[in-house]
């Protein structure tokens, strides 16, 4: 199924009530540290790596308000799902693929491309993926994120009704699905989980 951030229809159904006792608290400390994180005056500078992957203070400040999330924030939160159930016994065993490998399945970015699976048969070469219960696939539709979620199956989709927050719904559903959660968070709770995600990221590991 494809779980899509832009469709503008209430946030959730109406006989589910959001428990906001689910969402992370982001104390005082952690708004400090994410403060003096994005105060950084060298927009290059590394501030996160893990993963092969480097978040710079340019990326972590794609997590403001109204900001729209890139490839490099997206992978990492990403691989901090996966990542997790390492360290987590009765979580779902998670493989996400890169934002990278939907253009590449299809062919886009020039140079005469060719998509199909001929373009992607060695981005699983090493990975059994009938070993993991979840598989997410992160879009890149134009202007829009949205993310494909295979092996599961959900009715109420929380959606997003601005014109910035698909990044943080998209790593949000699948922080949730993965932790086996139902999806109650709503579009008023994208500014602290913008905040929590510079934190997560910062420090590496999920709340």
């Amino acid at each position: 199924s494809v779980i899509s951030a832009a469709e503008t229809q209430p946030s959730y159904a109406s006989h589910r009530r959001h428990n906001d006792e689910d969402i992370p608290r982001l104390t005082k400390e952690m708004a400090v540290e994410v403060s003096e994180a994005l105060a950084q005056r060298d927009p290059n500078l590394v501030l996160s790596s893990a993963f092969k992957l480097r978040i710079t203070q340019r990326d972590l400040s794609t997590l403001l308000e109204g900001g729209w999330l890139n490839d490099e924030v997206m992978n990492f939160y990403l691989s901090l799902i996966m990542e997790r159930r390492c360290g987590e016994s009765g979580r779902l065993k998670v493989y996400s693929f890169s934002t990278f490998f939907y253009p590449k399945l299809r062919g886009v970015g020039g140079g005469g491309q060719v998509g199909g699976h001929a373009a992607v048969k060695r981005w699983t070469k090493a990975v059994d993926l009938f070993m993991f219960d979840l598989i997410l696939v992160p879009l890149h539709l134009g202007a829009h994120w949205a993310l494909a979620v295979s092996l599961i199956h959900h009715t109420d989709i929380p959606q997003q009704t601005n014109g910035s927050d698909c990044g943080v719904f998209v790593c949000k559903y699948a922080d949730y699905i993965a932790k086996g959660k139902p999806l109650t968070f709503k579009q008023c709770h994208m500014p602290l989980f913008r905040k929590l995600m510079m934190w997560e990221i910062l420090n590496q590991k999920l709340l």
